[in-house]
């Protein structure tokens, strides 16, 4: 089936099988490799990426359902302006390490500092629960987020 939906701001037309799911679209398609495929299941949010500004994980969400939506990859979200203001929190807290699960993580971050959400400690964690990280501890991803949202 043929769909249209906008990449990073890029409007495409695309042939997709109908169980094709939008992270291999993502990947194969348009070399986007930011988003990772990990659990398979929704539960680790290394694949998350926004569908028409919310978080999805893109490795259970089929490439049909995002006709006429606007997805943005960490591709596209560092060309935004206010990227440099994530990258410099997560760097200055070291709340990345290896870097598997840090575009899901900045995509989920940006997405819920645009909603106005994170109002303290516990609304991050919670806000945060669908995104694992395995290297960092997750003080410094709880100390950036906080700096980025105003939280003390």
């Amino acid at each position: 089936m043929e769909i249209a939906l906008s990449v990073n701001g890029r409007e495409v037309v695309r042939n997709v099988a109908p169980q094709e799911l939008l992270l291999d679209l993502l990947r194969d398609s348009f070399g986007l490799t930011g988003a990772k495929r990990s659990c398979d299941v929704q539960v680790c949010g290394a694949c998350t990426v926004l569908v028409d500004g919310l978080p999805i994980s893109s490795c259970c969400y089929l490439a049909a359902h995002a006709a006429g939506s606007e997805v943005t990859t960490i591709e596209g979200l560092a060309e935004q302006p206010g990227f440099e203001r994530l990258e410099a929190a997560f760097t200055r807290h070291a709340a990345l390490q290896c870097g598997f699960c840090t575009p899901g993580m900045l995509l989920t971050v940006g997405a819920l500092l645009e909603s106005g959400e994170l109002v303290n400690e516990e609304e991050i964690k919670r806000s945060l629960a669908g995104n694992l990280c395995r290297c960092t501890g997750y003080r410094g991803i709880l100390e950036a987020v906080a700096e980025l949202a105003g939280v003390e």
